[in-house]
């Protein structure tokens, strides 16, 4: 079935008077351009009341074409709705086991956001590169310049770090070379200064931090999926760097990475089903464990 019909006819239709009957519909591309277009920065899922409401187009019109664009892998429509798909976000053929990795964590991404009032971030490693997959947030996701499909430099970002802090030290330098780009006045520029937050991260048990190593402003704390192999994406909280609590809300990003893994890997850990994500914890730490932790970073991110 092909997705235009007569609605989407160029002829305009005449009166008697030769006036237009009525405005020119946009053409069929002008359509696909607005669905895809209102997969922005506000939102990384939408459901089809939302897409047509930001394309004020029919829902009928709308459901059609998200229907071909799903099958054409633009757009995927998965829980919560539909998220732009591989060829939006510029992943090339296969999309590596990614919808699954989104789909895994879409519901722990929310419940995240709700309980923290933070922007989450579900992203993958693709050379030297983050791609967000996903972000969900509130008023501060406008601030932030990610956007789902952009990338950005990994070894700069909190969920870079807690992926890469679990690849062979090697394959870092192979990535990197001797010498790292910088994003901001705080980005890591050492391959070696690089190794060495790269270790703190493991002995944090995979907990990384970032503050305004990316975007100035910008506080994030992250923990990274894990597979059989390696990393297969990490998941981040990120907030204003003046007032973002990062240790208060450090467990739970810990805990929704580790649920993922579970999901996509059960044979690593029988996941808990019917389990509720706790509330965020005023004291998560104990104060001997917070020491510990506040003096092995204390040099880079606070």
């Amino acid at each position: 079935m092909t997705i235009v019909d007569m609605n989407d006819t160029l002829s305009t239709v005449q009166t008697a008077g030769g006036q237009p009957k009525k405005d020119l519909p946009p053409s069929m591309v002008e359509r696909m351009t607005l669905i895809l277009d209102a997969f922005d920065g506000r939102a990384a899922r939408l459901t089809l009341e939302e897409v047509a409401c930001r394309t004020q187009l029919p829902r009928s019109t709308v459901h059609r074409i998200l229907d071909q664009l799903v099958k054409l892998d633009w757009v995927d429509h998965a829980s919560f709705g539909y998220c732009l798909g591989r060829r939006a976000l510029g992943l090339g053929g296969g999309d590596g086991g990614h919808s699954q990795i989104r789909e895994a964590a879409a519901p722990l991404l929310h419940e995240l956001h709700l309980q923290t009032g933070m922007v989450v971030h579900l992203s993958v490693l693709d050379g030297r590169e983050s791609v967000y997959l996903d972000k969900v947030g509130g008023r501060f996701a406008a601030a932030l310049p990610s956007r789902v499909g952009g990338r950005v430099l990994a070894h700069s970002t909190a969920g870079g770090k807690a992926m890469l802090a679990w690849i062979d030290p090697e394959r870092v330098d192979a990535l990197f070379g001797s010498a790292l780009p910088r994003c901001t006045e705080n980005t890591i520029t050492d391959v070696a200064v690089l190794h060495q937050e790269l270790n703190r991260i493991r002995q944090r048990r995979g907990l990384a931090f970032e503050r305004g190593e990316s975007a100035r402003g910008v506080a994030c704390v992250a923990s990274a999926i894990r597979g059989h192999e390696g990393p297969v994406g990490s998941i981040a909280l990120c907030g204003d760097m003046r007032t973002a609590q990062l240790e208060r809300v450090a467990p739970l990003v810990v805990d929704a990475a580790r649920e993922v893994s579970r999901t996509l890997y059960p044979e690593l850990g029988a996941p808990r089903r019917g389990r509720k994500t706790p509330p965020v914890p005023t004291n998560t730490f104990s104060a001997e464990t917070m020491d510990r932790l506040l003096a092995a970073s204390s040099d880079h991110w606070i």
